[in-house]
């Protein structure tokens, strides 16, 4: 089979680890880190999973918001779930994710012009993380926003709102994201396109969505409204 068809199937957990590792490094090779997204962004997405225990046979939750900037009220929702057969393999977490995403994506009636992901963008140690294999799978505008580190260097950060350093490839020293201080004192965020979304437009649109909290807006939500649907599943 084709990797252009391999790419497109929903159920990619059925394919080996020697498939995932070769469809990575073609979804790799489709990544395009520019501007191609609406000029006057109005609905952002964002995207979150949750387990209800650790472990092979775990349910795998996502949730699927789109929120009016303007507001940051809710404009649409999904939530799914589904029993998860594939394990927590580093670098791979995408293989896992996806599935469930797709499964709450296709109940959305609007369409955001961006989406922002809870996970890894470009900073991934095959530069296709979550954000990114999402993005060329379906062709639309992603941002990265991970909660930890995932590959990478920096330099000192600074603790004010905005602060923000180039998060460096360990070997080649490319840049491959940003580190970002969205709230004053809290930890960062590490920030990285994931498809059609320059580097530089990517960490101004996070922190743009970063109002109260550590995390921006589109992302909380999600979180919130995913840690809503697991508490109603009998585990």
């Amino acid at each position: 089979m084709r990797f252009e068809e391999e790419s497109k199937i929903k159920d990619v957990s059925k394919l080996s680890t020697k498939k995932w590792r070769d469809l990575q490094n073609y979804l790799r090779s489709r990544v395009v880190v520019e501007d191609l997204f609406v000029s006057s962004l109005r609905y952002v997405g964002g995207i979150d999973v949750s387990y209800s225990q650790v472990g092979k046979n775990a349910k795998a939750f996502s949730a699927v918001v789109v929120l009016d900037i303007l507001t940051w009220s809710m404009v649409d929702l999904s939530v799914a779930w589904m029993e998860s057969s594939v394990p927590y393999i580093p670098g791979f977490l995408s293989f896992r994710e996806v599935p469930v995403i797709l499964e709450a994506m296709d109940k959305l009636t609007v369409l955001p012009d961006i989406w922002l992901v809870d996970g890894a963008g470009i900073a991934h140690p095959r530069r296709v993380g979550l954000a990114s294999h999402l993005g060329v799978l379906l062709d639309v505008p992603t941002i990265g926003v991970a909660k930890s580190r995932l590959v990478g260097t920096h330099g000192e950060l600074g603790e004010e709102r905005g602060s923000r350093v180039p998060l460096l490839d360990d070997g080649t020293q490319e840049q491959i994201g940003w580190v970002l201080r969205s709230r004053n004192a809290v930890k960062p965020l590490y920030v990285s396109p994931g498809h059609k979304v320059s580097m530089e437009s990517a960490v101004k649109i996070v922190l743009a969505c970063c109002t109260r909290y550590r995390l921006p807006e589109p992302i909380r939500t999600a979180h919130n409204m995913v840690t809503q649907c697991k508490n109603k599943i009998p585990s």
